[in-house]
């Protein structure tokens, strides 16, 4: 318009609307209400505003500062909340790390991102410390430990903790653009080396308000937050909505099923979000029957299927809990559709239809779209979308081809507009030369009386190139063999589709987002 670079600045700040923001407007809005819950520590809005301020400052004295990267190596605590929006206030670009990861892996990430600042929980202060001895790892200017069980501050290493009082608590005042890169966060990894997608304030803001809208999230809310923060899912589509709108949110270490279930009788917590395997782990543990759950109020699930005998348990076990299923990826900050809860067992096995602010198509293997009941790849476009993978415009280009962000994802619309996954394109077995979806063989599986949990792949075979394999955990105090398990599958699926192999194992190998990991499966199977 013709202004003066000064004046477009001012008007810049008068004008933001970064994740950052968001809390501290909560904290004008409700300064004494109730916002965090760790533990014995309960924090209000003002509070936690103040101690996110504190601990910006001192990143800032430290000289951290905008476009730095900080990795952040931590399960669920406090510090991680704070340190989320400490980052935010200065423009520092933060990487929150899988704690499961080994310390090769965790280097890889050090060094693609190119953090120079590092914090580490101290129960993963040796994977840290492994990790930055990698060659792969960048030489960091700052290393910090969150002291969460006590333990002693190793020589070189800061007390994240004395972060959190610095004596200094005014708000930075940092120039960033809402559409400048605010965090990256890096692919589970379950199909290739970890890629980082880089998201911004416009990104999460817009998820946000599909989130809100889409889910009927409300200040009134009181959240119970078990899955790990690392991951976008409890971190973007719940902690962070639930700070924006200045619900209370509890927050535990860990998706412990006893733990989780006190918390929502403890707290008469209305909202819970957990993967399908959580939620099994919810209805099958025996506090479950001896906990008033009464006070759910909404449900959600993603990160993964929900196998529809569970939908069909839940709702009527827990009858008063509205249950959404959220399905999406990093990439998409991470909400992409949402089944929402009037349509759960009229659209069972859906994902239901594009969120307020995404547009969402099927296409062939030229991008072109196809016709409601045709299986396609599912893409997508809009504000959620990421910025791109971080230093890789090869991989940024393939997703964005014409335009849409490629998820990767096969899906097929049906006449009324809404989504079902019908498999991940490297996770299709194509067996004999015909294609099995291997969702379709773990629903059938998953009715068995017996099945607790099932994954089903592909794994080599010298006839069929690809046979249908099966690894099933056993409900407790339930048996069965291989031979009746295919029996059952045999009743209800065509001849192909039916596992030529099923392994009973204990436990399926989860990612701490919740995530099968199928690969790990097919190697351990098929080695």
């Amino acid at each position: 318009m013709g202004f003066s670079p000064p004046l477009q600045a001012t008007i810049a700040r008068a004008r933001s609307h970064g994740f950052a923001d968001l809390l501290w407007r909560s904290a004008r809005r409700v300064p004494d209400k109730t916002a965090l819950v760790w533990g014995g520590l309960r924090q209000t809005y003002a509070e936690l505003d103040d101690t996110v301020n504190r601990t910006a400052n001192a990143l800032a004295r430290r000289g951290i500062g905008k476009g730095d990267r900080l990795a952040l190596l931590s399960r669920n605590n406090h510090a991680f909340v704070v340190l989320s929006f400490a980052a935010a206030r200065l423009g520092v670009i933060l990487v929150p790390v899988n704690f499961m990861l080994k310390a090769a892996e965790v280097a890889y990430i050090l060094g693609h991102s190119g953090s120079v600042a590092l914090v580490a929980e101290d129960s993963l202060l040796q994977v840290a410390s492994d990790a930055l001895l990698d060659p792969a790892a960048p030489r960091v200017r700052l290393k910090a430990v969150i002291p969460e069980h006590g333990g002693p501050v190793p020589e070189g290493w800061e007390d994240a903790f004395a972060w959190l009082r610095h004596a200094d608590a005014a708000r930075p005042e940092v120039d960033l653009g809402d559409d400048e890169p605010l965090q990256l966060l890096y692919t589970s990894g379950t199909e290739s080396r970890p890629k980082g997608a880089a998201l911004s304030s416009r990104n999460l803001v817009a998820q946000y308000v599909s989130c809100i809208v889409d889910g009927e999230m409300s200040g009134d809310d009181v959240e119970v937050h078990a899955l790990p923060l690392f991951h976008c899912a409890q971190l973007h589509c719940f902690l962070s909505p639930g700070l924006y709108l200045g619900a209370t949110n509890i927050l535990l270490p860990g998706a412990d099923p006893a733990a989780m279930l006190a918390a929502v009788e403890a707290e008469r917590a209305t909202k819970l979000f957990c993967p399908p395997t959580v939620w099994i782990a919810l209805l099958r543990h025996p506090d479950f029957e001896r906990r008033d759950l009464s006070s759910l109020r909404k449900g959600y699930y993603g990160a993964s299927i929900m196998p529809m005998e569970i939908v069909r348990e839940l709702s009527q076990r827990l009858p008063a809990m509205r249950l959404f299923n959220f399905y999406g990826q990093t990439e998409m900050s991470p909400v992409a559709t949402v089944l929402r809860p009037e349509d759960q067992l009229r659209k069972l096995g859906s994902a239901g239809r594009p969120a307020i602010n995404v547009e969402t198509r099927v296409v062939d293997d030229e991008d072109r779209p196809v016709p409601p009941g045709t299986v396609g790849e599912i893409v997508h476009r809009g504000p959620h979308v990421m910025l791109g993978y971080w230093n890789d415009e090869q991989k940024t280009a393939e997703a964005f081809r014409g335009g849409w962000f490629h998820s990767g994802d096969l899906g097929v619309f049906d006449e009324e507009g809404y989504l079902r996954v019908v498999d991940r394109k490297k996770d299709m077995i194509k067996t004999g030369g015909e294609n099995v979806a291997s969702r379709e063989v773990e629903e059938v599986l998953y009715q068995h009386p017996a099945v607790a949990e099932a994954a089903v792949f592909g794994t080599p075979h010298p006839e069929w190139i690809e046979a249908v394999t099966a690894a099933i955990v056993l409900r407790g105090g339930q048996s069965a063999d291989e031979d009746a398990l295919k029996t059952h599958c045999r009743e209800r699926l065509a001849g192909f589709k039916v596992p030529k192999r099923i392994v009973f194992v204990d436990a399926l190998p989860k990612n701490a987002s919740g995530k099968i990991l199928k690969r790990e499966l097919r190697e351990r199977i098929a080695g």
